[in-house]
């Protein structure tokens, strides 16, 4: 096993739930990891918010959102990434190609969905599954790179919305009988089904996102925690963010009052100043 996939699997194996916040670039990543978070999720939300200014609708290549996670990954090596791989892009062997990719980029972990790609049209963002053999096949796939690769597999199932709470159960079930490092069972309605899916994991880590515009149960932290919850996955939290200080300073650039700004030396930290003058005075032979 990598020792980035090592680290997250002992940090998983300890009590306390893991706060994980999500990014989209490299300056993200940064400050993520200045501020002593051990795992990051690379959000493809974020990823697309960051680099297209839209939403998450599969409109980003597989290569696109690995150049985003090495970039993440190389800023913030200290953090232990979470890379969102989607549905894998394609069939079973682009499934594998995805999670060997990630690996080699740095990733500790990789997310695979049991979403249809590519989305279909006029479905008004509704979360569409492939079928369960398929779905199955598809998971079974991206655990055998994993092995291989020596990072953890995350499985999520999206069956809730159009399948039902019954059906996405039995996935998870099946995800864990393939062999899945960390769960993953989106849009639960009430706690009962968060506690229910939590249960069905067998005593692997759960895992439960809360996003600014979610609609599904998403209790607080400290409920998660109680629920059984490992990872805590807030994908948005520093998007919102990043949008809400790019306004105010631009409002302050257009005659409003003057948004709270970074000073020099807070740039230059962020930037990592120092460390690359350093590199350029050592490698010019000073």
């Amino acid at each position: 096993m990598r020792p980035q996939a090592a680290a997250m699997k002992a940090l998983l194996d300890q009590p306390p739930m893991q706060i994980v916040p999500g990014c989209g670039d490299g300056m993200g990543a940064r400050l993520v990891q200045e501020a002593g978070f051990r795992i990051a999720f690379a959000s493809g939300s974020s990823i697309h918010a960051m680099r297209l200014a839209m939403p998450d609708m599969d409109l980003l290549s597989f290569p696109e959102m690995r150049d985003a996670v090495e970039g993440m990954v190389g800023t913030a090596p200290g953090v232990l990434w979470l890379a969102d791989g989607d549905t894998g892009y394609g069939n079973a062997l682009s499934v594998q190609r995805t999670v060997r990719e990630y690996a080699r980029a740095g990733a500790a972990a990789v997310l695979i969905e049991d979403k249809v790609w590519p989305r279909p049209l006029g479905k008004d963002g509704a979360k569409l599954v492939v079928e369960r053999d398929e779905a199955r096949l598809r998971i079974r796939a991206a655990i055998q790179a994993a092995r291989e690769e020596g990072v953890l597999l995350l499985a999520r199932t999206d069956a809730c919305r159009s399948r039902g709470f019954t059906e996405a159960l039995a996935r998870l079930r099946e995800f864990v009988t393939e062999g899945a490092d960390i769960l993953f069972l989106d849009s639960p309605e009430d706690e009962a089904q968060m506690r229910a899916s939590v249960e069905a994991c067998g005593g692997k880590p759960s895992v439960s996102v809360t996003a600014p515009a979610g609609k599904h149960f998403m209790p607080d932290d400290a409920g998660l925690a109680r629920l059984g919850i490992k990872l805590a996955i807030h994908p948005q939290e520093v998007l919102a963010a990043t949008v809400h200080a790019i306004r105010a300073a631009l409002a302050g650039l257009n005659g409003g009052p003057r948004a709270a700004m970074a000073s020099a030396a807070e740039l230059a930290t962020a930037t990592r100043s120092a460390e690359y003058l350093e590199m350029d005075a050592r490698l010019a032979g000073s």
